[in-house]
């Protein structure tokens, strides 16, 4: 299973992105798909997750601003970020919980991280 995250980029206080997470490979279903972040010298973080069922849960920091949603049928997780302020800057990391046909049980895949860079 591999998880390509696309999107990150440089943007000016205020502006919009959008990421993309693709889960690709052997998978038979996936339970809450996630965006994390680690800003330099920081940990990583939660920024938002959201179940298969679509209930969503989102860091403090980023409601109202971000929204996350997912695609079932493409295995896709997105996260549409709004009104990014300079703190946003950060890698964003997307992470799943996969069940292949081979284990049957959750396991956690990582995004590979993009980089999102905003500008005051």
């Amino acid at each position: 299973v591999q998880l390509q995250a696309s999107g990150g980029g440089l943007v000016q206080a205020g502006g919009s992105l959008r990421l993309s997470c693709a889960a690709s490979g052997s998978i038979f279903s996936i339970n809450a798909m996630g965006w994390y972040r680690q800003a330099p010298g920081k940990q990583r973080d939660l920024v938002a997750d959201i179940t298969s069922s679509g209930s969503t849960n989102y860091a403090d920091s980023v409601k109202g601003r971000f929204t996350i949603s997912r695609d079932n049928a493409k295995n896709t997780v997105y996260l549409q970020m709004n009104s990014l302020k300079p703190e946003d800057t950060a890698v964003y990391y997307c992470k799943s919980e996969v069940i292949t046909p081979r284990r049957m049980v959750p396991y956690t895949y990582w995004g590979q991280g993009t980089q999102v860079t905003v500008s005051s």
